[in-house]
């Protein structure tokens, strides 16, 4: 009787066991800042994106030196400048001092620009090798370290809990609630 009892538990203990491993949710972890500064692909869009930066920084610098050189001969010489010269004189700095922060301004929107068109597909590439090997490995959500967001998630098996959420907040959808409620008709009250 006793080695049947054991039988018994020893059957009962592996059942359990193959249970718990057969349905348990499997969650991963990634830094993909991490991941994507490894990639080859990121160095040569390093690389693309400081040779744009030293072009547009040229061409900052250019307009600012010009600034300084007109700048400093107009304190050279506002003594001896008549009143409309001075004047046009201040505008022509005026204007320098627009364009400056026009490009700078036009300098920042081309890199970002830049930058998102040639991280766009090293960001894509990265993102679709998270989704392979978390489907490949089962996993259910993987979490991005970096960003504190989800780097994957497989919905079917996951649930939304918005629905019971709301029940509980006795929150009705808008949906549902303006199907359900009596039409009124427009004139009477």
């Amino acid at each position: 009787m006793k080695r049947h009892f054991r039988v018994v538990l020893a059957l009962a203990a592996l059942m359990c066991l193959s249970g718990n491993t057969l349905f348990a949710q499997k969650y991963g972890f990634i830094n993909s800042q991490d991941l994507i500064a490894a990639m080859p692909e990121r160095d040569s869009v390093a690389l693309k994106l400081d040779a744009l930066s030293k072009d547009l920084s040229e061409t900052l610098d250019a307009i600012q030196v010009e600034f300084n050189n007109k700048l400093q001969d107009y304190q050279k010489g506002a003594d001896q400048m008549s009143p409309s010269v001075k004047q046009l004189k201040e505008k022509e700095l005026q204007d320098l001092q627009s364009r400056f922060e026009e490009s700078q301004q036009m300098a920042q929107q081309e890199m970002q620009k830049q930058q998102q068109k040639l991280m766009g597909p090293v960001i894509d590439k990265a993102t679709a090798a998270v989704q392979k090997v978390s489907k490949a490995a089962g996993l259910i959500v993987v979490y991005d370290i970096s960003s504190g967001a989800l780097a994957y998630h497989d919905e079917s098996m996951m649930t939304d809990i918005l629905p019971l959420v709301k029940k509980e907040l006795n929150i009705k959808d808008t949906a549902a609630a303006t199907a359900t409620a009596p039409a009124k008709t427009p004139g009477k009250k």
